[in-house]
């Protein structure tokens, strides 16, 4: 990062002799929307690549027509980001990979000066809050609208070089293990049972599965290329002993088991084919039920700690995602309440809401061979779907959900954290999810987040209130201690649904009786306060609509107003004979 003030008054002078904005150059006033900042870093970073250029630049205090110099009211160390948090932290945490870029004030004789710094990423395209955006000369737009310059952007950062598709000259079939071959003939024939349709099939493609020779199992599963070993092949069937062939890759996962004053008090390191290490690694994690709650009554039988599914796609998908060129192994690591997994290399999708929004696989993957591989060797059941279905299973189960953590103090050799909770951290978050089902994953990440004491948006938990699922002030909220209440409350509600509906009409009637006319203003002011707690606002305003309506249908009440300033009145006593009187009070 530049830190000299005569250098950086220097890359201003040049930056103004430009004869226009360019791609990776944007001139500001006073402009300082965190969202937009946000956006720009992304555009430029990804700009910096396709250029080939060290850095970036967005600078305020500079016209960007005639490049003067006119000084800026911007600071970027007062600006706050959501959640009041300082704007330079906050881009951090919205912006993936984890971006390298620096804010620096200049005082130039004609005004003060703020530029930003930005460095290009060196993995993956950069996103901010999910979405890649780039240049396009001065103007700023999504990457995604823009497949060739994506593709150009992924290839600058050695997207099209896959290390584990690369054929190993000097290994052969011999220095693969055969136990290992085996268990993948048989895992290759079940993906192949699994995805033929005619029943009748399957007895046949079991027999040639079995009569294949392994040159040719292994050049179907894809995992060798005619014949020739792959990097993925020693990865996945190579012995032990060939390890020597992926040098400086350290082809290990480690085990490490902690006590619950985090001190390390057992581990042991699987090589080797790692087909076979998992299901090793696996034996060694303690999944014990847990048979008391805090509540003591969550559960009428015991529950396991882990869901065995879980624990594998978490295992598999470091195997599937680690950067081998990194030289590092992959860690499992064990504690009293909770199992962690981490892989080396940045996170190549977007972001991990990313991944649960759009439960489809991103546009390139680091280890596209051995992924392919994996899937039909039955390691990886489904591209792009394995982190959503973890997300499920552990919302499923009454569990808080996975915690990803991205570069976590790493920077240098960025890694991939995701910690599996083996307990209940909040009881009142299990009973939201035993009663309420009909909640939607985002609904339930942010309750997640709330038991986890972390900041949300405004915007979702203004949301999570109004369906009374949280209570407190912010940032200091709290999943709703009525759970039982509302869940009560609705029930009812339902039952007696029909029965009010009628003695709300029926309010409407002898109002227009009494007054002989209404606005709509008047009747929500009659019938808001009235309607079930249980509704939320909007859903109260759509009641009020829907009796209305109601009575216009059936002939009982006319509008004799407009469509945008209705006046209501009576048409005649044609409401329902038997309806239930209303109650004055």
């Amino acid at each position: 990062m530049v830190t000299d003030t005569a250098l950086l008054l220097n890359i201003l002078e040049q930056l103004r002799a430009l004869p226009r904005e360019a791609a990776t150059v944007e001139f500001k006033s006073n402009w300082d929307y965190p969202e937009d900042i946000g956006e720009y870093l992304s555009a430029l970073a990804n700009a910096a690549v396709l250029d080939r250029h060290d850095r970036a630049w967005m600078v305020w205090g500079v016209d960007n027509t005639t490049h003067a110099v006119q000084g800026t009211t911007f600071n970027p160390f007062k600006t706050k980001g959501e959640g009041n948090q300082s704007l330079t932290m906050w881009l951090t945490q919205k912006t993936s990979p984890r971006p390298d870029f620096q804010f620096h004030e200049v005082e130039h004789p004609d005004g003060r000066v703020v530029m930003l710094e930005i460095h290009p990423p060196r993995t993956a395209p950069l996103a901010f809050k999910g979405v890649r955006y780039i240049r396009i000369d001065s103007h700023k737009t999504r990457l995604s609208e823009h497949p060739d310059k994506e593709a150009r952007l992924w290839e600058a950062l050695g997207g099209t070089e896959d290390w584990t598709g690369q054929i190993v000259a000097e290994a052969t079939l011999d220095d693969l293990d055969q136990e290992a071959i085996e268990f993948a003939r048989a895992k290759f024939t079940e993906y192949l049972i699994k995805s033929e349709e005619d029943p009748s099939r399957h007895e046949q493609i079991h027999h040639e599965a079995h009569a294949w020779d392994i040159q040719t199992l292994l050049n179907k599963a894809r995992i060798t290329k005619q014949g020739r070993v792959t990097r993925s092949a020693l990865l996945l069937l190579g012995r032990d002993e060939s390890a020597h062939f992926l040098t400086p890759a350290d082809i290990k996962i480690s085990w490490i088991l902690r006590d619950g004053q985090n001190r390390a008090v057992g581990s042991q390191h699987f090589g080797m084919p790692l087909i076979l290490s998992t299901g090793a690694l696996f034996k060694r994690i303690r999944n014990v039920p847990l048979e008391y709650m805090p509540d003591g009554t969550l559960f009428p039988t015991p529950v396991s700690q882990y869901d065995p599914w879980v624990i594998r796609e978490a295992l598999h998908n470091c195997i599937a995602h680690q950067d081998y060129r990194l030289g590092g192994k992959i860690n499992v690591v064990e504690h009293p309440d909770k199992l962690v997994f981490a892989n080396l290399g940045a996170f190549i999708p977007p972001s991990v809401e990313w991944m649960l929004e759009h439960q489809s696989p991103p546009e390139h993957y680091r280890n596209q061979w051995l992924i392919d591989g994996m899937v039909r060797l039955r390691m990886i059941d489904q591209i792009g779907s394995g982190i959503r279905r973890m997300f499920e299973t552990q919302r499923e189960r009454f569990f808080p959900l996975p915690d990803y953590t991205i570069d976590a103090d790493m920077p240098a050799k960025p890694r991939v954290e995701v910690a599996i909770s083996g307990k209940i951290l909040d009881a009142k978050y299990t009973q939201v999810l035993m009663k309420r089902r009909d909640l939607t994953l985002s609904q339930v990440v942010m309750l997640d987040q709330i038991q986890k004491h972390k900041k949300i948006p405004q915007a979702d938990a203004k949301r999570l209130r109004a369906e009374k699922l949280i209570e407190g002030r912010s940032p200091n909220y709290f999943i709703s201690a009525m759970v039982a209440d509302w869940t009560g409350q609705k029930a009812s509600y339902i039952h007696n649904r029909a029965l009010d509906d009628d003695y709300y009409r029926r309010l409407i009637i002898e109002y227009l009786q009494k007054y002989k006319r209404a606005s709509r203003k008047e009747l929500d002011e009659l019938l808001l306060p009235k309607l079930s707690e249980v509704l939320t606002p909007e859903q109260k305003r759509h009641k009020v609509r829907n009796l209305i309506q109601s009575l216009r249908g059936s002939g009982a009440i006319s509008n004799k107003g407009s469509n945008k300033a209705p006046i209501w009145v009576l048409m005649g006593d044609k409401f329902i004979a038997n309806a239930p009187k209303a109650d004055k009070s």
